[in-house]
């Protein structure tokens, strides 16, 4: 919520992007009164900017403030390291801060446009993990200027901060594909909002509700928008979720995945626009064992064999991998956050379970750079840094709240769920990362042709996923779906209870 006009505001950073907050909050002035800059750096502490004073070091000043509680602070500093954040957020807690807003490290912010509608309350994603990689924005996105951009998935966390990237990337028409519609009324109604304030450049928005199921609709749709790039980020993702829906995970990725990368190359063929197909997968596809993690591994191979059609096709097929974000909807920061909320326990499946994780706006501002740097038939991998053990980062979420591990709020062990495991992988064992010009982007080589083949496994499995009077007593029969998986991809990890006789899901059911 925004701080109501009897507040008093401290500004922590005097920099480009403290400056341009303060100049709008005034100019406004219905958001309270900047009251001070606090900065630790000598060459600004005891000026006045705009006739706000500079007081510092923010240590020392900040123990002689006294707060009330209107009283807030935002913090300012978007290149800020991790660790410095943390620094922060510790003393401003100390020093009685209640309302700490933070100006989120994204790239728009870093090549210098600021506003204060980008603000948010601070919250442990922006604490925990490593310091994201500063991406020029503005240049990676380059190849998009006056182009049409259709994101699918575009209500969801990664397909949202997509959109919201893309606003500084002057394409002329953004397209907001999803199934949801109130997730896709939500992030239109935000990038509008966003448009108002003077974030980003004018792209026309046009939200399009769809289900990437119906081949007929995906064909006419893909056909009417003649749209330059694609960023396929729609996918059903929850995996405990797809275990106990399996059909409904190949359905929509798989099956989806295939509808959309046909209508493209068949649209691109007959002149229209289509230039490049960008896949948004993760570490779940490789050598994977849950049905998800399959449905992922699929829609990889579905889009690399497209780039081996390409004899002439003016499409541009790439794959781009990562692990975790931190954030995302169903992850389990909100979980681990309403586990706090409401006393504990946290439940975390092992302590010794790990994870790769980034940042929502580090993963996207990558993968919009390797779309644009990327070549046909290649697949990227993100490159995560080290793994954190889901314990720590309970640990340090508990703290976040001012609570400590164990003596306030327990942490309980619970065990692996279906289709989970201990640790993921970022590359197969016949798969080579190969580092590239680009920072933290790599290229993953194949030491070895793929051995599966795609096209009789889809004809197999086509008649589980859609009606076949012919074969009706194949639909929806999640045994058999897991039976044909597992016989062409081993790794899969069959369910221990599964029954004998078939099992069929509600054909309503979606996941």
């Amino acid at each position: 919520m925004i701080t109501p006009k009897t507040g008093r505001l401290y500004i922590i950073g005097a920099g480009f992007a403290g400056l341009t907050l303060a100049k709008e909050i005034k100019r406004k002035a219905i958001f309270g009164e900047v009251v001070a800059f606090l900065d630790d750096d000598p060459a600004k502490i005891g000026r006045r900017i705009d006739g706000i004073p500079v007081l510092g070091p923010i240590r020392d000043v900040a123990q002689l403030l006294r707060m009330n509680p209107a009283d807030e602070a935002v913090i300012a500093i978007p290149g800020a390291a991790r660790e410095y954040l943390i620094e922060l957020y510790g003393i401003l807690k100390k020093a009685g801060f209640e309302k700490i807003r933070i100006l989120p490290g994204i790239s728009q912010i870093i090549e210098g446009d600021a506003h204060l509608i980008q603000t948010r309350s601070i919250d442990p994603q922006d604490l925990l993990g490593r310091t994201p990689v500063a991406v020029n924005l503005k240049q990676s996105l380059a190849y998009l200027r006056g182009k049409r951009v259709l994101v699918t998935g575009a209500g969801g966390s990664i397909g949202s901060e997509l959109c919201r990237q893309l606003l500084s990337g002057g394409a002329s028409r953004l397209y907001l594909f999803g199934h949801g519609e109130n997730s896709i009324y939500q992030i239109d109604r935000e990038l509008h909002l966003l448009q108002e304030e003077g974030v980003g450049e004018k792209a026309t928005l046009i939200p399009i509700i769809g289900d990437l199921k119906d081949a007929n609709y995906i064909d006419y749709i893909i056909g009417k928008l003649k749209a330059d790039v694609i960023f396929h980020a729609a996918a059903y993702k929850h995996v405990p979720m797809m275990e106990e829906n399996p059909v409904a995970a190949i359905d929509n990725n798989f099956f989806g995945t295939i509808n959309l990368a046909n209508a493209a190359r068949k649209h691109a063929g007959q002149g229209s626009a289509v230039k490049r197909f960008v896949l948004i997968t993760t570490d779940k596809a490789v050598e994977p064992v849950s049905v998800y993690g399959i449905s992922k591994y699929l829609c990889e191979r579905v889009i690399l064999e497209e780039a081996a059609k390409n004899n002439g096709n003016p499409v541009n097929f790439m794959v781009v991998r990562f692990g975790n974000v931190l954030g995302s909807r169903g992850s389990i920061m909100p979980l681990f956050q309403k586990q706090i909320e409401k006393g504990g326990p946290v439940t975390v499946t092992s302590a010794e379970m790990r994870r790769w994780f980034m940042t929502i706006p580090e993963a996207c501002s990558l993968v919009l750079k390797a779309g644009g740097v990327g070549a046909n038939g290649n697949l990227y991998l993100l490159d995560m840094g080290e793994p954190v053990k889901i314990k720590e980062m309970a640990e340090q979420m508990i703290r976040f709240y001012g609570f400590e591990p164990e003596k306030d709020i327990k942490i309980e062990y619970i065990g692996l769920r279906a289709g989970e495991r201990l640790d993921e992988q970022l590359w197969a064992g016949d798969e080579n990362p190969v580092k590239t010009e680009h920072g933290r982007i790599l290229r993953i080589e194949r030491k070895s042709p793929y051995s599966l083949d795609l096209a009789e496994l889809t004809e197999k499995l086509r008649p589980v996923c859609r009606f076949d009077a012919s074969r009706a007593e194949k639909y929806r029969d999640s045994d058999l779906l897991r039976k044909i998986l597992k016989d062409a991809i081993p790794s899969l990890i069959m369910p221990a209870d599964a029954k004998k006789a078939p099992r069929r899901e509600p054909a309503a059911v979606h996941g």
